[in-house]
């Protein structure tokens, strides 16, 4: 008989975990509701800033995300992201044909919308600013100088070489 007076309080348990666990449901789609619709805005010149190694956004069917932890991963390379800055790189997206997990994978880097209105209908190519291959090499005078001057060095010695052995002979 004991089994049967706290069988009460154990359904009282269970509702108000049930509860519990609904209303924190609830509360988390508010929030995800509240995100979707209340999105920043970007203006397309605070978008078009971010576009180096360490500071990259994007702008892709009027989203704006931030891909700059993703540089070093793209499978295409930081340079192919790169490019793409600076402008309404949808089609250059769409192009390539990523796989549904590469879109999956945007979701994380999606910071805000782009205001359209602040997108100019044609924008000239402004390449991204990039860091010289390697500052420290020779300029590239000097190789083409060394190009010319070793080659007619190597025929003049020849020639040397060759008079100097038929005076002898």
């Amino acid at each position: 008989m004991a089994n049967f007076h706290h069988q009460p309080q154990i359904e009282e348990i269970l509702t108000q975990s049930q509860f519990i666990s609904h209303s924190e449901s609830t509360n988390n789609q508010k929030v995800k509701k509240q995100m979707a619709s209340d999105p920043k805005l970007h203006t397309f010149d605070e978008v078009s800033k971010h576009n180096k190694t360490k500071d990259c956004w994007l702008i892709l069917s009027g989203k704006v995300y931030d891909v700059t932890p993703f540089m070093e991963d793209h499978p295409g390379g930081d340079e192919v992201l790169l490019s793409a800055t600076g402008k309404d790189a949808t089609n250059d997206f769409e192009d390539v044909g990523h796989s549904d997990s590469a879109r999956e994978m945007m979701d994380k880097y999606y910071i805000g919308e782009i205001d359209s209105s602040t997108v100019p209908l044609k924008r000239s190519y402004v390449p991204p600013e990039q860091s010289q291959y390697n500052p420290d090499k020779t300029s590239e005078f000097v190789i083409k100088i060394l190009q010319f001057l070793v080659p007619l060095l190597i025929l003049g010695l020849a020639f040397v070489v060759r008079n100097y052995t038929k005076k002898e002979e």
